[in-house]
């Protein structure tokens, strides 16, 4: 028979070996961004927002990222200009989509702080696939 202390003994190693193994799934499954993922955002020189939960931007002329939302962001795809504010502050780079946060201006609800969910650079193939209205 197996004492309390024993028993207690037990469950805490049982307890450290799971939350060592989540931790670890936890670190491969967040993958690192990689350097040619990152822009700044002074360097985007254009954009194109098909709907209200979607956007395209172009940096430096030749790379396009894909910008997609958490909410609809009201208006985002009728304005004719928006801001890509970065958390590092104005200008700042932008690795993932917690660096980035669309600011639109919608009609008659002001300016609307639009958080991205995810963050994705497009290949050259996958930017020139892009439909007309999608193109920044």
């Amino acid at each position: 028979m197996k004492t309390p202390l024993a028993i207690a003994a037990s469950a805490a190693i049982l307890a450290l070996g799971v939350g060592a193994a989540a931790q670890a799934d936890q670190k491969t499954d967040a993958k690192p961004a990689s350097r040619d993922q990152c822009f700044w955002a002074r360097n985007v020189t254009s954009f194109a927002a098909p709907d209200d939960h979607t956007v395209y931007v172009r940096v430096n002329q030749r790379d396009v990222y894909r910008l997609d939302l958490m909410i609809p962001c009201p208006d985002v795809n009728w304005n004719q200009r928006i801001a890509l504010e970065s958390s590092h502050g104005a200008g700042g780079s932008i690795c993932n989509a917690l660096d980035a946060e669309i600011i639109s201006h919608a009609t008659g609800l002001g300016r609307q702080r639009c958080p991205v969910k995810t963050l994705t650079k497009l290949t050259p193939e996958e930017a020139a696939a892009l439909p007309k209205h999608a193109k920044p």
